[in-house]
């Protein structure tokens, strides 16, 4: 029995329920769990790719609740800070980036289920800051994730808005993020077979985490995003260090 099939598998398919289930977290689910059994430059490919297959199924069911402007303002810096991420992956310390990372995650989802009264955004003025923050991370771990969650929650969005808007984001986004991943030779035919044989699993966990997402109220949804948020920096600095 191939144990590191099934441990990618499973891996895959639990990343991609929560993913479409709440709009991201495949990365910070998948990266951490795929690094068990390869390398961080090719975990974070393999994320990638299954981040473009989720967002291409939900934008084409539920694109009447994108929010386009805002996933546009988000999209284009962090075209900008894609580069950046990929020289953190190549050249900076993967344990201090991940410490930093983690604290940051965890603060801020503990200090949103903690606090009294929570910040809001009105509009999109700010959103050039978390999608430069989102392309940072994206290109050193595929995990653009965390700075859009913040975002999404500072703004209010609903559930289905919040899901749906996400994926708007990451279809072009992802796709940059690959790209950039094959500029800098990690996209390997090893990164390949794992997404093709993975592929079936993940298609189901879309579909059972749509289901997922319609059953949540605002109020739930949100305590189970940033309770999974702690958990992954949890994670996160736990392995910064191992």
């Amino acid at each position: 029995m191939d144990w590191t099939l099934i441990h990618v598998l499973s891996a895959l398919f639990l990343a991609t329920l929560i993913r479409s289930a709440f709009g991201f977290g495949e990365a910070l689910v998948a990266v951490p769990l795929l690094a068990l059994v390869m390398p961080v430059a090719a975990a974070a490919p393999v994320a990638v790719l299954v981040s473009i297959t989720v967002a291409a199924i939900v934008v084409a069911q539920d694109w009447r609740h994108v929010h386009f402007r805002s996933a546009l303002w988000l999209l284009i810096p962090t075209l900008a800070g894609t580069p950046i991420g990929l020289f953190l992956l190549t050249e900076v310390s993967e344990r201090a980036v991940k410490a930093i990372l983690g604290t940051v995650i965890a603060a801020f989802s503990a200090y949103i289920l903690l606090g009294r009264k929570r910040a809001a955004l009105q509009n999109d003025r700010l959103a050039w800051l978390f999608g430069f923050g989102a392309g940072v991370l994206g290109g050193a771990y595929g995990m653009n994730g965390p700075p859009l969650v913040i975002y999404g929650t500072l703004r209010g969005w609903s559930p289905k808005h919040f899901r749906a808007t996400l994926q708007g984001y990451f279809l072009p986004a992802s796709l940059a993020g690959l790209i950039g991943y094959w500029l800098a030779g990690l996209w390997t035919a090893e990164v390949t077979h794992h997404y093709l044989t993975s592929l079936p699993a993940v298609l189901a966990a879309i579909f059972l985490g749509r289901v997922v997402n319609n059953r949540l109220n605002g109020n739930a949804f949100l305590r189970y995003v940033h309770l999974g948020l702690i958990a992954a920096g949890i994670v996160l600095l736990c392995q910064s260090l191992a």
